[in-house]
Parts: C-alpha cells; structure tokens; sequence
C-alpha cells in the first residue's frame, strides 16, 4: 500500500476516522459515557506539523493509533475493543521491555505502560486513573500525529509526535516514594519516537513496540532541573 493510493471501500472506520469508536453503539465506557476529544482535535489542527491525504497510510496509521488510544483508555471491557486483531494475543512493548498483554495494559492504564519508574514518576505507585489526572492536569490538551511512515502493512513501522502545553502544575510519586512537584511554566512539551505494529487484514493491531525517550517529557517541564521533592512517601491519588 503507498502513502497515496486510494482505499478500497473495505478498509474499517477505524483507520477513515480518528474518532469512528466514539459512536460505537452499546458500549460500555469507563466513565459512563464517551469522551469528549474536541478540544484535544482543535488544538492538534492548530499545532500539527503533518497534513496527510485522507486516503494516505500515514494518515490511516494515525486514525488507528488514535482509535486505539480512545479504546486503551475509556474502553474497560476488552471484547469491545475493535482496534486490535485478539485480546488473547495482543501484545505491547515500551523500549524493549517484556511484552504487556491487553489486560496487563487495561489493568495499568497507557501512561504507566510507557513510563519507567524514574526520579520524577513511578508507574507502580500510581493507578490507572490517577495517571491519566496526573498528566491532563499537567497538558489539558496532548495530542498526537504520525510524521513519517517508512513501512506499510503487514508490518507498519513510522515516527511520531507526542505534544502539548503545559498549563498545571506536575504533581507525582517518584521512584523513591517521592512527592515531586514541577510548578507549569506555560511552555511546550514535544516529544518523537518511532514505533513499529503488526497488523492483519483487517488493519487490527496484532502487536505494537515503541522506542523513544520517556525522560524527554520530564526534562521539558523541569528545564531547569527545578522541583520541589518531599521526603514523605507519597500517595496514588
């Protein structure tokens, strides 16, 4: 498949439109209802350094992953999860870690699949939910947009781009049982890696391994290196 061809009328919504599972009927959501994407969308228009074709891979690869990040996150029941090929065998890689399945990952929640525990976070020390307040308090609005696709299925393997402003203040438990605050200095926070999935036929995701710097988030909101660290243990919120 190139980056221009056209698709067959086949192809899933799912890689047509970056928000296609938001209407699936009948699904049970983490929160009760649907999450609201709008200001996220805005902001990644305004601030994206891309434009793909609509019927182009990269722009289909990020539908995808978009899809897919709505589903990992909000999604809590796997079998509703449309974006990947099995529950049973789906896999997911950070930096060459071991492999997380799908329930490891919708156990742990996607920040702390990616994260390492280091001096300013611990994924150990912080659930699903008080992740995902961690690093929404921290960029209100984080988008993401693929940059480059350099091979097409069934192995797809492209660079991508991680960003956002921040607006709050980072408030997290690090390794240590730390308490680590990082004041937000209304600046941005741009991370790139690159990632490499498997897919099937029906561009379901059999298997996904990312490689990137994880400490270029932290860098990036404490450029100075300034934070504030209390002694105590801290606690998941």
């Amino acid at each position: 498949m190139s980056s221009t061809s056209t698709p067959p009328p086949t192809l899933p919504d799912y890689v047509l439109n970056p928000d296609a599972v938001l209407s699936d009927p009948s699904t049970t959501w983490r929160h009760g209802q649907p999450p609201d994407y709008t200001k996220t969308r805005q902001f990644y228009l305004q601030t994206k350094k891309s434009t793909h074709p609509a019927t182009s891979l990269p722009a289909l690869v990020e539908n995808l992953v978009k899809n897919w990040e709505i589903e990992a996150s909000y999604k809590p029941l796997l079998p509703e999860w449309r974006t990947i090929a099995s529950p049973q065998s789906y896999t997911f890689r950070a930096n060459g870690s071991p492999p997380q399945t799908a329930a490891q990952m919708l156990s742990v929640g996607t920040y702390n699949a990616l994260i390492e525990p280091n001096e300013f976070y611990c994924p150990a020390r912080s659930s699903f939910d008080a992740s995902h307040k961690t690093f929404k308090r921290v960029m209100p609005s984080f988008a993401w947009e693929v940059l480059e696709v350099y091979a097409g299925p069934p192995r797809v393997v492209f660079r991508w781009r991680h960003w956002g402003v921040m607006k709050g203040d980072y408030v997290g438990t690090n390794d240590k049982g730390e308490k680590v605050t990082i004041k937000a200095h209304g600046g941005d926070i741009d991370i790139e890696g690159v990632a490499v999935a498997d897919v099937n036929d029906k561009l379901q995701l059999g298997s996904v391994e990312v490689f990137f710097d994880p400490m270029a988030m932290f860098r990036q909101m404490a450029p100075d290196g300034e934070t504030g660290v209390t002694k105590e243990a801290g606690t998941t919120e």
